[in-house]
């Protein structure tokens, strides 16, 4: 049987026969993916030459009938149109750039993060945005100083209300710190300190955000000296000097409960 053009007989470990489709454009060698028959690698090789020869072509041409990903296709419209090869399905606009998860969800970012993003991989699961680094799942929002769990509206906000733009100019900071949250206290707003041991530990209620995280920081110290093994992050406290940390510290009040804690 004649060989079809960008088809690669392939066998996997335990002697199963597949193909390989590939292809070169603009002297770079490019892999299209598996496939479990030839004839649909090569239907995937005439889908990328056919995208990359027609200029006319968009993201909203591409169809779910296609043996080509979605995530290649995106790879390749890049390639043909900005001249840069990515190997994550980024596409590179004036001032910031697109991650296409799907046809129908762009992600936005700033240039800034194109690095980044261009060797780790977005990954969505319940609704939170995801990549794999050094063997963890890393929630993306971490990168832009916001914590694990975070309430939009309370701890973070995006100004042009797309959930998906995260671009630097877009994301606003409400609450910058762990086990720090804004509360009623018997009819006055207060910053809850809370902390989660076996269970969670009010610290206190505090009139600012800085005592709070700074009473946080205090608990931690407390429960790490009797004993608690666990790895809390510290509050960073920027725009104060140490002696006014180290006077928040000696006066900000913690919960009995906190000071008698013994770790098991």
């Amino acid at each position: 049987m004649k060989k079809l053009p960008g088809t690669f007989l392939a066998k996997k470990k335990d002697g199963t026969i597949y193909y390989r489709s590939s292809f070169t454009y603009r002297n770079k060698h490019i892999s299209l993916g598996s496939f479990s028959t030839a004839l649909l690698a090569h239907t995937a090789y005439k889908e990328a030459l056919r995208l990359v020869s027609t200029p006319s072509l968009t993201l909203f041409d591409y169809q779910k009938e296609f043996t080509l990903s979605f995530e290649k296709y995106v790879i390749l419209l890049n390639f043909r149109d900005n001249g840069l090869y990515f190997p994550t399905p980024i596409y590179m606009r004036l001032k910031y750039f697109s991650y296409y998860l799907d046809p129908h969800t762009e992600l936005k970012f700033s240039i800034d993060d194109l690095f980044y993003y261009a060797s780790h991989k977005i990954m969505c699961r319940g609704g939170h945005y995801f990549v794999a680094d050094y063997g963890m799942q890393v929630n993306i929002l971490n990168r832009y100083g916001i914590k694990n769990y975070a309430v939009y509206g309370k701890d973070y906000v995006l100004l042009n209300q797309d959930p998906l733009d995260f671009r630097y100019e877009n994301i606003q900071i409400l609450n910058p710190y762990h086990g720090v949250s804004r509360t009623s206290h018997y009819g006055t707003m207060k910053y809850q300190a809370k902390i989660h041991l076996h269970g969670d530990y009010i610290i206190g209620y505090y009139d600012s955000a800085l005592e709070a995280a700074i009473a946080y920081n205090k608990a931690i110290d407390l429960v790490q000296k009797n004993g608690c093994q666990k790895n809390f992050k510290q509050n960073y406290t920027e725009g104060i000097t140490p002696s006014v940390y180290a006077e928040i510290y000696s006066k900000v009040s913690i919960s009995s409960k906190i000071e008698a804690y013994l770790a098991e």
